[in-house]
């Protein structure tokens, strides 16, 4: 992988291969993508749901979003070593079993300590599922890289679109439903895999094996510090709208799994057709800001009118054109910022990240119970702004993405 560690705007094959004629190994784990990541979309539509039912305050409730996040954050940084003793496809194979089961556990859950935990080995599924699904894209798809991340990004925004469409009707029969819906699909997912991807993947990958301290040592350049701190901080808006923002919709499963998917699908359309147009006239770093701002303001305004429905909702679809685009931007960014293997970049990147996932919608629950509604939106604001101010301050150590991509 360390062969296409630096980046995109590099491989000569990107613009001349067709995006859709890959193997099928590729869209094996395409499929396998979109299902992993219908987890975190999925228990939106079914958060008041869950609350009614086992009878949770909001805060615990966003806990089955910071188990979640805390859980594939700490894991992260374990899945270079667990990929590189077990190869791609085992370890993808791993993390497809431990979403199926713990989801199917949870779909049996009674308690919301016990859903809490059940999300949490989810998380560890998704760690090692999550982490080791963009290398293999990388490595296995025959379009060039650039081409590659876009397909992974697609596979991320169907997966969060679909995610609360299905949530939604799922969970309109039982809140049940999508837990156990997940199981039965990652099932299908195993099955693909295992039958699709070649066996000899990544054999080579043995004889190097990745030491737990890599994604540490990785951190050390400061480009890829700065972006991840930079998500972090960001993740605070993103996780606040995702894990807060149904319980003041006032809206049943259905309505919310139809907002999400609004959301979901704007997410996915701009991470896969807008963002690359925006890096090639802007720039990432300048798209990334401008994209940041615009969200911190669509948060600040859903702080001033929380109870305002129309705006709220509103405000959630419209968040997912620019959630969408700064992903995009920013994995790519992520993936270019420095020379280390692209599974370590992703690791440690994804490390910082999912910390400020798994505090954002615990404080969420928690300031509203202590403050008001608008606190928690206007908050995940401020943190958004934030990142971007640590951007601009830091742009010395980021500038080369840009100069990289400007040169070619």
């Amino acid at each position: 992988m360390s062969s296409t560690s630096h980046s995109a705007v590099t491989d000569p094959s990107a613009h001349h291969s067709n995006l859709l004629k890959q193997p099928r190994a590729v869209w094996a784990v395409f499929f396998a993508c979109i299902i992993a990541f219908m987890g975190l979309g999925l228990v939106d539509p079914i958060l008041p749901a869950i609350a009614k039912n086992l009878n949770a305050s909001q805060s615990e409730v966003t806990l089955l979003f910071t188990s979640y996040n805390a859980v594939m954050a700490v894991a992260m940084l374990i899945t270079g070593t667990v990929s590189s003793r077990l190869g791609v496809k085992w370890t993808l194979l791993t993390g497809v079993v431990v979403i199926a089961l713990f989801s199917g556990l949870g779909g049996f859950s009674n308690g919301i300590w016990n859903l809490v935990g059940l999300r949490a080995g989810w998380g560890l599924g998704n760690a090692l599922f999550v982490a080791t699904s963009l290398a293999a894209i990388v490595s296995l798809s025959n379009s060039g890289t650039a081409k590659a991340i876009i397909l992974y990004e697609a596979a991320i925004g169907l997966g969060i679109s679909v995610g609360p469409l299905l949530g939604g009707w799922l969970g309109g029969i039982s809140w049940r439903g999508p837990f156990l819906g997940v199981a039965t699909l990652m099932i299908v997912a195993f099955i693909g895999i295992s039958a699709l991807m070649p066996k000899s993947e990544h054999r080579k990958n043995v004889k190097s094996k990745s030491s737990l301290l890599d994604p540490f040592r990785a951190l050390k350049h400061k480009s890829l510090l700065v972006f991840g701190i930079a998500a972090a901080l960001y993740n605070f808006g993103f996780f606040t709208l995702l894990a807060y923002a149904p319980f003041v919709m006032g809206l049943d499963e259905h309505g919310l799994g139809f907002v999400f998917l609004g959301w979901g699908i704007l997410l996915a359309v701009t991470s896969v057709f807008v963002a690359p147009k925006l890096q090639q006239w802007f720039g990432t770093i300048k798209s990334m800001c401008f994209m940041l701002v615009l969200f911190a303001f669509v948060l600040l305004a859903m702080g001033i009118w929380t109870s305002t429905q129309w705006v709220i909702i509103a405000a959630v679809i419209f968040a997912g054109a620019l959630l969408g685009n700064n992903n995009t931007l920013i994995t790519t960014a992520v993936m270019n910022a420095a020379p280390v293997e692209r599974s370590t970049a992703s690791a440690a990147y994804s490390f910082l990240r999912f910390i400020g996932g798994a505090i954002a919608p615990f404080m969420a629950g928690k300031l509203a119970e202590i403050y008001n509604p608008h606190v928690p939106f206007i908050t995940g604001s401020i943190f958004v702004l934030v990142s971007v101010l640590f951007i601009a301050i830091s742009y010395k150590h980021v500038k080369h993405v840009d100069d990289a991509e400007s040169a070619h």
